[in-house]
């Protein structure tokens, strides 16, 4: 994988610009340009930013498709290969999951790209010093927990994953492997004093934590993050790339709706202004199957997409704490200034477990959470198994994508 290095080659180009174009005419052209030309301490914060621009276009894409598979969106598009998402029977077969762009709602390989770029950052910046760097540390901070998060994310929402032509790796070792870069990124963030990328890693280790059946670990982590926390993916409106994917697949583009599970949410017969919904015209989708209703979380193409947030890490708490302490976390929650929502119903209290899967999917709807917490909370598929999915055939029960058979053929420990 090349990634950085191209886009360092692009970089370097449009700033150095065309100003003599009869001397670019006289150089003569090498056959070949090495990468270590390009991946030297001069370039560090193009590198780095180059690498979190991947994370970035990979979250989006796992957003949308996961939404389609958790049942936050439907796909209202005319494009059969998209189908499998929404009727979560993907096959190791298919490209779309496995090997396209993130603009193209791939997420195998924008997952495995960006946690590439993100961890080739990282060795880099270990090996230079803070003499050849500015603000080295930082660097190291944010692409390790990018890093991170690529390696959370490819564990929830894939079966099984490879990372870097090695052997399969199963989901707990996923996490495991996301909790180790984590506690690199926590550490630099520490040196550098940034008090943002340190709480960005302590929700990233908590989730992962969480994940993987640490949940004293995951307390004590998300016990570090204010409520108000929230780092944010950047998006524009330039780069179809750099979109925010979720309006463009939505607002924009009319290739995904919001699911009929999230339209008209109410708590105590009010709507609730955690998810709000619209319809949209014209009322039909390019399918002429499914009607058209927009999210409202993310106003334009340029809107940032949470990539961590004390809300998140407040709802790990309240998880792992139960009881009359978790009501009290979700309480506290819904009366915070703009929800202004009243406290959970004794019915509701008494049925903890679902309540807290409620106000998960309610506080982080399009956030990439959904896909997982079906399978982590074993909850209800829906549609159920074996519903007639409209556009043809019939709704899978999967609960994670199966590692691509791109992988497995091009991987010698298979």
């Amino acid at each position: 994988m090349r990634h950085t290095y191209l886009k360092v080659l692009g970089a370097l180009a449009l700033l150095g610009g065309l100003a003599a174009c009869d001397d670019l005419l006289s150089v003569e052209s090498p056959s070949r340009l090495s990468e270590t030309n390009y991946l030297v301490p001069a370039n560090a914060a193009l590198i780095s930013a180059s690498a979190v621009a991947d994370l970035e276009c990979a979250l989006g894409g796992y957003v949308v498709a996961s939404g389609m598979a958790a049942g936050e969106l439907y796909d209202g598009s005319q494009t059969a290969a998209r189908w499998s998402y929404d009727r979560r029977d993907v096959e190791a077969n298919q490209a779309l999951y496995a090997t396209f762009g993130c603009a193209g709602i791939g997420v195998y390989t924008p997952l495995n790209v960006a946690r590439h770029t993100n961890d080739q950052a990282v060795a880099l910046l270990q090996s230079w010093t803070d003499a050849q760097v500015l603000n080295r540390q930082l660097l190291i901070a944010r692409n390790a927990a990018m890093a991170g998060y690529a390696m959370l994310l490819l564990g929830e929402g894939f079966c099984s994953c490879v990372v870097n032509v090695g052997p399969e790796i199963l989901p707990d070792a996923a996490f495991d492997s996301a909790e180790v870069r984590f506690t690199v990124a926590l550490a630099a963030a520490q040196a550098a004093g940034n008090t943002a990328l340190e709480h960005l890693a302590y929700t990233g280790r908590a989730r992962a934590r969480l994940n993987g059946g640490n949940t004293a670990g995951a307390d004590a982590d998300a016990a570090q993050v204010p409520q108000d926390f929230v780092y944010n993916a950047t998006s524009d409106a330039n780069a179809g790339v750099r979109n925010n994917r979720i309006f463009a697949q939505n607002n924009a583009g009319r290739a995904v709706t919001i699911a009929p599970a999230y339209r008209d949410l109410t708590v105590a017969g009010n709507p609730d202004p955690r998810v709000v919904v619209n319809p949209a015209t014209p009322t039909l989708m390019p399918d002429q199957v499914n009607e058209f209703y927009v999210q409202t979380k993310y106003a334009s193409l340029t809107a940032s997409t949470p990539i961590a947030t004390g809300i998140e890490a407040a709802l790990i708490r309240a998880e792992i704490a139960g009881g009359a302490t978790g009501v009290g976390i979700i309480n506290t929650l819904r009366a915070r200034p703009g929800v202004e929502l009243p406290p959970l119903t004794p019915a509701e209290e008494a049925a903890f477990a679902a309540s807290l899967a409620e106000e998960r999917a309610r506080e982080l709807f399009l956030q990439g959470n959904r896909w997982y917490d079906r399978n982590r909370l074993s909850l209800a598929q829906v549609p159920v198994a074996g519903t007639p999915y409209p556009k043809g055939g019939q709704y899978g029960n999967q609960v994670c994508w199966p590692l691509p058979d791109v992988e497995r053929l091009a991987n010698p420990n298979f």
